[in-house]
């Protein structure tokens, strides 16, 4: 296996489905039947989820809440999101923790690194939620910070595209998409992979992003394997 310990990054929309908000049961089984397949091997996941399905902090201030209020309530989505994974992973007999950057004692672990790298060691999945743990940081943030804390290897952003494109291939069928870039090499050629906080934090400290499809069947073992799946950045 080319990884040893690796840090997936889920967004809140992928566990929608085909539905307009909430959470897809069966989507939500179907990415526990992904992760369990990488388990499986021995390999150690933590989780980031975000809760844009749920509540997004950006939308929320556009639309007259408090920005800080809004922020606070899309991270207790991250909440919702992560007792749902986590449920779905242990119904397949998989050892799970749910860390919390906000603490909510009856639900969650508050998040203590040195914590979260012994339940890995010990062969449990850990799901970080609530972000940062403060407002005006993305879960892609939170999700570059806690991958850079307990040293994962690679930072595995599942998405609904394929990889990296030179425009949005859902708006343009004639966009490119890149196999791998250097961390240079995307800021040259302005193109999003995370936003510009967790991109600098990942760039400073040489922490390799791989962007892929989460919703094809087998992606993730294979990019596990070495397979060069989705867009790969790196330095």
């Amino acid at each position: 296996m080319k990884y040893k310990r690796i840090l997936l990054k889920l967004s809140g929309e992928a566990l929608m489905g085909d539905r307009s908000y909430g959470i897809d049961p069966k989507k939500l089984n179907i990415y526990a039947k992904e992760i369990k397949e990488i388990f499986d091997f021995g390999i150690e996941i933590a989780i980031v989820i975000g809760g844009g399905n749920i509540f997004r902090g950006v939308s929320g201030s556009s639309e007259g809440v408090d920005r800080v209020q809004a922020d606070y309530m899309g991270m207790l989505a991250t909440v919702v999101n992560g007792l749902a994974l986590q449920s779905a992973l242990e119904n397949m007999k998989i050892p799970t923790r749910l860390q919390s950057a906000l603490k909510i004692e009856a639900v969650a672990e508050p998040y203590i690194k040195r914590k979260a790298v012994r339940h890995l060691e010990k062969g449990r999945v850990v799901i970080f939620s609530a972000g940062t743990g403060n407002p005006f940081f993305t879960t892609d943030s939170a999700a570059v910070l806690r991958a850079i804390e307990i040293n994962s290897d690679v930072i595995i952003k599942g998405t609904r595209v394929d990889g990296v494109y030179d425009e949005d291939p859902e708006k343009n069928k004639e966009a490119v998409k890149f196999d791998s870039l250097s961390f240079k090499e995307v800021l040259i050629k302005g193109l999003k992979v995370m936003d510009t906080t967790a991109f600098t934090l990942s760039q400073e400290n040489k922490l390799p992003i791989i962007v892929f499809d989460i919703n094809k069947k087998g992606n993730l073992i294979k990019i596990i394997q070495g397979e060069k799946i989705g867009t790969k950045v790196y330095v």
